[in-house]
């Protein structure tokens, strides 16, 4: 019988899943679905609510004591008496998918106590598909991936909104920062398989945007952490998170001793 945190069964059904969901989502890719304006000035589409739609009846059939935390559903307060829940973007990188660009993902972790135990990023228009669980290593396309050593600071390797990297500028060397990324999820991740060196966000991410990365990075020898190094716990009654920054250890506390000493971010910099 599987041990309490053995999540076999949960991992190959969070896999399975999300392969069916990205073949929903790029079904609808490029066919004009219908958008609208959320909130300030944040785009939802038809694809999010069909994928939304199918993620949860997928997952929360498996046991449906697990609670739900999504981007596009109404947020219920039962979540933060479970002990177990799914936490998922449905389509991170909304823009990008309605403007047809490839740089948008599906992202979905399941956080116990807090804390995540698993974590599936995909992104299916370029072939990316990270995978991890707790103390078990992180993978690519089922490769094992581990994010770069050393602490030099390369801007033409560092992902962030533009206002954070012209001030990254100020430390780093380089003259170029690394195109943007629509999906945040994607963005962090790229960091675990050492396609980036450091990526960050600013200081308007959810849950539902970075868990999944945040255990992908973990796993795969890097750390995702606010400015001051706290660490992030997830499934609380506030979702939102400040600036954040990812990179593979050495790198990652080079860069906290050095912003320590010299901060150089806006606290609301878009993320």
């Amino acid at each position: 019988m599987p041990g309490a945190d053995d999540f076999a069964a949960e991992a190959a059904l969070l896999a399975n899943t999300l392969r069916e969901a990205g073949e929903l989502a790029t079904g609808m890719f490029g066919a004009g679905v219908k958008s609208w304006i959320k909130g300030a000035s944040s785009p939802v589409s038809d694809a999010d609510i069909a994928v939304n739609d199918f993620l949860e009846e997928r997952l929360r059939s498996f046991n449906p004591d697990y609670g739900w935390l999504s981007e596009e559903s109404a947020d219920d307060s039962a979540r933060l008496d479970k002990s177990r829940v799914w936490v998922v973007d449905p389509i991170d990188g909304t823009r990008a998918f309605l403007n047809k660009r490839k740089d948008w993902s599906i992202s979905v972790a399941l956080v116990q106590h807090g804390i995540p135990v698993l974590g599936c990023v995909y992104a299916p228009m370029s072939d990316e598909f990270y995978l991890a669980e707790r103390d078990k290593g992180a993978t690519l396309n089922a490769s094992a991936i581990n994010a770069t050593s050393g602490t030099d600071l390369d801007l033409t390797r560092i992902a962030a909104p533009q206002s954070i990297l012209d001030r990254v500028a100020k430390i780093a060397s380089g003259t170029a920062g690394y195109p943007r990324i629509g999906s945040l999820a994607l963005r962090m991740c790229r960091v675990a398989n050492g396609a980036l060196d450091v990526a960050f966000a600013g200081g308007h991410s959810r849950d539902w945007d970075v868990a999944a990365a945040d255990l992908i990075i973990s796993e795969a020898g890097g750390a995702m952490t606010e400015l001051d190094g706290g660490s992030l716990r997830y499934n609380c009654p506030e979702v939102a998170h400040g600036t954040l920054v990812a990179a593979g250890l050495p790198r990652h506390r080079l860069l906290l001793e050095t912003l320590a000493r010299k901060p150089v971010f806006n606290a609301n910099a878009s993320i």
